[in-house]
């Protein structure tokens, strides 16, 4: 790790792993002052490229970056525990995939981007969807399937979106969304906007054919397109191991360079996305694999301890969370007390459930907004009304 205060040490004495940051001696900087001064960190462990020169181990950011990334993460987290709570109180129903653990990936990617730069995801998007500038009324309006939720109330836990942000969801169907977040970076290069679109699977999505389909035009088209393998290690119940030949997903593009990233650590997510950006608009796709990890179970129907170990989980956990990381980097420079940190916590507790208790005012769509949202106005229900014998697709 190096920090910018030359006065207090040598570079060359600073830079050393994320794990021996308890011994770097800081300016004490309150957390009512955190600034935006650089800081220069380095990631936990180092980059692994397939085809291309990985990028730098140092990271640049600030006092200020590294709350938001904390404030984030801890929303985030307690947002999906939340939502195990209103699931098991059966107020979501249907799928329910969360994603604690996991929040590193989708906040580091967001420090790198803009809004005009896209995402497309499979079903764990509910952090995407806040990361994107959504909020937690829209978030559990949604879960709960209410009309002021993001989708209306009729997309549920899988289909949250937010078109003005860039983000185009939450998909259902495994690794459908690759060859749509492709046909995004198409238009992109179309119209000739120097943005990128970052389409994101799982380690079990990794061996769908259409994703090797969709990588191959971009590749042959030099598309401005990012495929994202977010290895939580796990395809439902499968271990990555008994379901690929080839478990190094960021080497499967081939003619495509890809590197691995230590998803588990915001700042190397940063760096990562950063890198892939500027590649992608100049040379084309890359493949990203995120090396992290899921707490709860692929949905809420899985209790995520029969094809693993408590152990195992508790390890990653204790070794690897991507909150306790940030929090050890912000206490280490003394950018905040722990109270301070426990402060936010409590904040966002009271956040999560005034959201809830907002989310659960609004009503539930009336029965007629089945018929909306179908088809392309001009066509097929919206065309002809409600009444479902006259409902009948039109084409042009």
């Amino acid at each position: 790790m190096a920090l910018n205060y030359v006065a207090y040490a040598s570079r060359s004495k600073l830079l050393r792993p994320l794990t021996s940051i308890s011994s770097i001696s800081v300016l004490r900087r309150p957390f009512s002052s955190a600034t935006d001064d650089l800081l220069s960190i380095e990631t936990s462990v180092p980059f692994t490229g397939h085809n291309i020169d990985p990028p730098s181990r140092t990271v640049e950011t600030t006092s200020k970056e590294l709350m938001g990334f904390f404030s984030d993460m801890v929303l985030m987290r307690r947002m999906e525990i939340a939502a195990d709570s209103l699931y098991k109180a059966k107020l979501i129903r249907g799928f329910c995939h969360l994603y604690d653990g996991q929040e590193a990936v989708c906040v580091g990617m967001e420090a790198a981007i803009t809004k005009k730069d896209a995402i497309i995801t499979a079903y764990r998007d509910h952090c995407i969807f806040l990361a994107r500038g959504g909020t937690l009324h829209e978030t559990f309006s949604e879960l709960m399937g209410r009309v002021a939720g993001c989708s209306k109330g009729k997309g549920g836990s899988m289909h949250f979106y937010k078109k003005d942000s860039g983000f185009y969801g939450g998909h259902g169907i495994v690794g459908a969304q690759v060859p749509l977040g492709v046909g995004v970076s198409f238009a992109q290069k179309y119209n000739k906007e120097e943005t990128v679109t970052f389409a994101l699977y799982g380690d079990g999505a990794a061996n769908q054919g259409q994703l090797f389909e969709a990588l191959n035009i971009a590749a042959l088209w030099d598309l401005p397109s990012i495929l994202v393998c977010e290895n939580n290690h796990y395809g439902m119940g499968t271990a990555e191991w008994r379901a690929a030949k080839s478990p190094a997903y960021f080497k499967r593009g081939d003619y495509v360079p890809g590197l691995k990233v230590d998803g588990m650590d915001v700042l190397a997510v940063k760096q990562a996305c950063k890198f892939a950006k500027e590649h992608a608009l100049k040379n084309g796709p890359l493949i990203l694999e995120m090396d992290t990890y899921r707490y709860h179970g692929h949905s809420m129907s899985d209790p995520g301890s029969t094809y693993r170990t408590r152990d195992e989980i508790s390890g990653v956990r204790q070794e690897r969370d991507p909150i306790e990381r940030v929090r050890k980097l912000i206490l280490s420079h003394e950018i905040a007390t722990e109270k301070e940190l426990k402060d936010i916590e409590k904040n966002v507790r009271k956040e999560v459930d005034e959201a809830i208790a907002k989310a659960k005012e609004s009503p539930m769509p009336d029965p007629s907004e089945l018929w909306t949202n179908v088809y392309v106005k001009g066509y097929g229900v919206e065309a002809f009304g409600p009444d479902p014998k006259e409902v009948r697709a039109v084409l042009p």
